[in-house]
């Protein structure tokens, strides 16, 4: 049975790194279970981030009626700290706590300051609600203790999202370090699909008790999650080297990185390309609800689409890119595929088409991640040595910064046209769709900064069929192989005598 058990297992092992993302960036230092029990704090970041976006903005909008600038201010509240990634990631490198850790302490810290937030928002929309009691408070304090709650939560989830990336990175020798901080995207999009499904099913018959109980289990899963991911992962050291001051290193770090061939030209691509695919976060799920008339269920489920296409944009562009794939082509390509998906968007109010919408919502996930892939890895190809986690960091504060202006703007945009009086007489769909045709723009600019940085890259096999083909073909021939595979020793033959 044991010999039984040991070939499935090689068996699943083989599989795993040809089929699953990078399945292979598990090493001895840092074995596979070890490494999926780390990357559980990306799952509640997920999960918080589901809730942020895409189940929360469609109640206040919809069921609560809070007009959709404010909405989307409140979500773009988090992203004030967005900015402060790569400087809060700095200062865990240097870190001395007394325990002998670097990462944990906060790591821990912003796990308090998100169930902080998820603790005071059930009360603040109870307020806004006007359910029981809390009728007897003014709305301005259910706004003032929303935007209180929106903010704890984001930045306590930039906290430990920051540093747990930065601690996976400590544990995993520098060649497969990339695969890591891959595998850790695509667990924050298996949990935003998991968590998606959860409360789009919890919320099927949505009522306001309901929902107050759906955050106070994110708050719970939340400490629970992130415990179990940090459980003797940091190795305790009683003595470390002493560090320079934190100012000038970080200061000289930063300007050798900028200083960088066409690094901020790629640093305004990534917050172009983002705002593109950011803009429409607040408004997705408001969209179907009120033109198409999905119910909170449905609408929530369409976040777990989205996470879906980026989940397989994510996925198809690392399998192409570990073959040599330009990864600003990659990244231009995800833009061409955001441009139909917008139209699919656009065009699904006047066809009333639930499933168009969809499938463009799926679309906008798949461009997405082929482009926020394909940005981050040529940003960590071209940072500067001993550079990558600053040149993470700095990806995720403009990509983090680009999402939280292009959200606020979203929701204003949406409310100054639907306001006017020539909106009014073409229907309440007209402040969605001038939202989705201004993306639709700014992918266009994206393709524009792009395009030098395409013209003056290194000469690369940069012909995306051939890259599909020839892993189909590897793939295929594997699979012969190990059907076909022969016995290294040779049969005796009976002598004839």
């Amino acid at each position: 049975m044991n010999r039984v058990s040991q070939k499935l297992m090689q068996k699943w092992a083989s599989y795993g790194s040809r089929f699953l993302p990078f399945a292979d960036a598990a090493t001895p230092e840092l074995p596979l279970g070890k490494l999926l029990r780390l990357s559980l704090f990306q799952v509640s970041v997920g999960m918080a981030l589901v809730l942020l976006v895409g189940t929360l903005n469609r109640v206040m909008i919809v069921e609560l009626e809070v007009p959709a600038s404010l909405v989307g201010v409140m979500i773009s509240l988090p992203l004030i700290f967005a900015p402060f990634r790569a400087l809060i990631g700095f200062k865990s490198d240097v870190h001395q706590s007394a325990l002998g850790w670097r990462r944990v302490p906060f790591i821990w810290r912003g796990t308090m300051i998100q169930f902080g937030g998820l603790a005071i928002m059930p009360f603040a929309l109870l307020v806004l609600s006007g359910g029981g009691e809390s009728g007897n408070y003014p709305v301005i304090v259910g706004h003032f203790g929303a935007g209180i709650a929106f903010l704890l939560v984001g930045a306590g989830l930039h906290m430990v999202q920051t540093v747990g990336l930065a601690l996976a990175t400590d544990l995993a020798p520098v060649e497969s370090q990339p695969k890591v901080v891959g595998l850790m995207y695509v667990m924050l999009l298996f949990g935003m699909i998991f968590s998606a499904f959860i409360f789009g099913a919890v919320l099927s018959d949505f009522s306001p008790l309901r929902l107050v109980q759906v955050i106070q289990g994110c708050a719970v899963a939340t400490i629970i999650l992130n415990v179990i991911a940090l459980w003797k992962m940091e190795s305790r050291a009683t003595a470390r080297k002493a560090v320079v001051r934190e100012r000038t290193y970080f200061q000289d770090a930063w300007n050798s990185f900028i200083a960088g061939e066409n690094a901020f030209r790629r640093l305004l691509a990534v917050g172009i390309g983002t705002m593109a695919f950011s803009m429409e976060d607040v408004l997705l799920e408001p969209y179907g609800g009120q033109i198409l008339h999905l119910t909170v269920g449905s609408t929530t489920k369409l976040t777990a689409t989205l996470a879906v296409g980026g989940l397989l944009g994510f996925g198809l562009a690392s399998r192409v890119l570990s073959r040599g794939f330009d990864p600003l082509r990659m990244a231009t390509y995800g833009a061409l595929v955001g441009l139909p998906a917008f139209l699919a968007v656009i065009f699904a109010a006047p066809l009333s088409s639930p499933a168009l919408f969809a499938l463009g919502t799926l679309l906008i996930g798949f461009g997405g991640g082929l482009f926020g892939h394909g940005t981050l890895t040529a940003t960590m190809q071209m940072a500067p040595k001993s550079q990558t986690g600053l040149a993470l960091g700095a990806w995720g504060a403009v990509q983090a910064s680009a999402a939280g202006v292009a959200i606020a703007l979203g929701g204003i945009i949406r409310d100054v046209v639907a306001a006017h009086p020539a909106a009014v007489n073409l229907g309440p769909a007209t402040g969605y769709i001038a939202v989705y045709a201004l993306e639709v723009i700014l992918l266009v600019a994206a393709l524009i900064a792009m395009f030098p940085l395409l013209r003056r890259g290194v000469p690369r096999r940069d012909n995306l069929r051939e890259h599909l083909q020839g892993d189909l073909q590897e793939t295929l021939k594997e699979t012969l192989k190990d059907r076909l595979d022969v016995p290294a020793t040779p049969a005796v033959v009976p002598s004839s005598n």
